[in-house]
């Protein structure tokens, strides 16, 4: 498969064109040979074709930011469920790295008001370039802002104003075995968080519990182990209710969702 979508990247066509080819020339051919060398020694498929799709939407992701995985997908179909019926939900997406989860919700959701926090440059160059692209588009514009999801000065003029937080934020455990094209191509800032992996959602959790209004609900993608310890360190925060935890396609704990208590 990543050959067939690299050649139909060299040659500007869709994969399924590819069944009609009947002769690709010198030049496509060495530039192809190229980039399957470069995929046979793990770089990830995204860099090397420059897009992601995620959703309805296709990416521009290179290196220096997190290339957004199809499972993130269900966190985003998650929340817009939860902001059916909102005319203007105010939305805060908390490392953002290439816009997926913000950018998603701007398209489906025509109404939502989103704020993108990214704390790397790098990354945020990503998410800058494509809120450009969805602007220019016709989405509604995504605010992007630089900052750290564990500030606690961080947006301090949406408190108790926002109705949905959603991060995938850094969560790997640190020295977490994990693929070469993970370890050696996403940043390290969307990757680790510590030894349970857990320790830049702790700071996630007081930012989300100041920004959301009474009854505002949140989002947070996790590591398949952490199925019972993130649910146990929202419960524990006394912030929210609702607790619960949603598994991905392959049955693995994947995100913990929650409401902000005081709400109806």
């Amino acid at each position: 498969m990543d050959a067939e979508l690299l050649l139909a990247h060299v040659l500007g066509r869709s994969r399924t064109a590819l069944l009609t080819l009947v002769d690709v020339d010198d030049d496509a051919t060495a530039r192809f040979t190229a980039l399957l060398d470069q995929r046979a020694a793990r770089v990830p498929l995204q860099h090397l074709t420059g897009r992601a799709p995620f959703r309805h939407l296709e990416l521009a992701v290179g290196p220096g930011v997190f290339v957004p995985r199809p499972e993130t997908e269900q966190l985003v179909e998650w929340a817009l469920a939860r902001l059916a019926g909102v005319a203007e939900p105010v939305v805060v997406d908390l490392g953002s790295g290439s816009g997926a989860i913000a950018l998603s919700i701007a398209h489906e959701h025509p109404g939502a008001r989103v704020t993108a926090v990214e704390r790397d440059p790098q990354a945020m160059e990503w998410t800058r370039h494509n809120a450009g692209l969805r602007a220019a588009a016709g989405d509604r514009p995504v605010t992007v802002l630089a900052g750290d999801m564990t500030d606690p000065a961080l947006l301090t003029g949406l408190d108790g104003a926002v109705d949905l937080v959603v991060s995938n934020p850094p969560y790997v455990p640190d020295g977490a075995r994990v693929p070469c094209e993970v370890a050696d191509h996403d940043p390290p800032l969307a990757l680790w968080g510590g030894p349970d992996g857990l320790d830049v959602v702790r700071g996630l959790l007081r930012t989300a519990a100041r920004l959301l209004r009474p009854g505002g609900v949140l989002g947070i993608e996790h590591a398949d182990q952490q199925g019972s310890a993130l649910p146990a360190l929202v419960r524990g925060t006394g912030d929210f209710t609702d607790v619960a935890d949603h598994p991905d396609l392959a049955g693995r704990p994947r995100f913990t969702t929650a409401r902000r208590a005081g709400g109806d």
